[in-house]
């Protein structure tokens, strides 16, 4: 009789709860698979905004490179905010929008961290060096644009995967088919930005965009 009664108000409840399912728990593929829909995606982010504000954003603050050395060399924090981004993290060296246009007098080729020197005032000395990739140092192109801000990010990780994304996008946009042989005497011209160099040294520029001549 017990049972009776005990099936019976089983079988009520069961009535009583139509829209009750059993929810399955997600497998770790299902639960990865979740996590990757919403997780950060800095290659993406810098395609969004490449060509609309990264491009024209650098482009409206540079100016010719001889004249953005001479402004640094006056005053660092002024040239920076005239060249590059007022809104910079305070512990952040000052990063600076400059234009170049030399004969490419020395190639790094056989690193991976290629670089170009250039003299843009024709003396036969370099004035500047040109990263040329794959691999690039820094997040200047990022850290040049006043628009982009720390505080959107999650954490510091996410922000320098950001700046990381877009040495990537200007290998795969542009570096990536310079050719690596017979670089030394020809022109190039150049948008780039570049952060404040250590005394004496040349400035470090990572291009945005980037023009071969002969």
């Amino acid at each position: 009789m017990l049972r009776i009664r005990g099936a019976l108000v089983a079988f009520v409840l069961a009535a009583a709860l139509p829209g009750c399912k059993i929810i399955k728990t997600p497998t770790p593929e299902e639960k990865a698979a979740q996590a990757a829909k919403g997780a950060f995606d800095p290659a993406a982010k810098v395609e969004a905004i490449w060509q609309s504000q990264v491009l024209p954003g650098i482009e409206k603050r540079a100016s010719d490179i001889k004249t953005v050395l001479q402004a640094v060399a006056s005053n660092p924090d002024d040239a920076g905010a005239k060249y590059g981004n007022p809104r910079k993290q305070a512990s952040s060296p000052w990063t600076y929008a400059v234009k170049l246009s030399g004969k490419i007098v020395a190639a790094d080729t056989a690193s991976r961290a290629g670089t170009l020197d250039v003299d843009v005032d024709g003396d036969g000395k370099a004035d500047a060096k040109v990263q040329i990739g794959p691999a690039i140092r820094g997040t200047a192109l990022r850290d040049a644009l006043d628009f982009l801000d720390f505080n959107e990010f999650r954490n510091q990780i996410e922000w320098a995967q950001f700046g990381k994304a877009f040495n990537e996008k200007a290998n795969s946009s542009f570096l990536a088919a310079l050719p690596r042989n017979g670089l030394t005497g020809k022109t190039i011209t150049v948008t780039g930005a570049f952060p404040l160099p250590p005394s004496g040294q040349l400035p470090l520029i990572t291009p945005s965009a980037l023009t071969l001549g002969q």
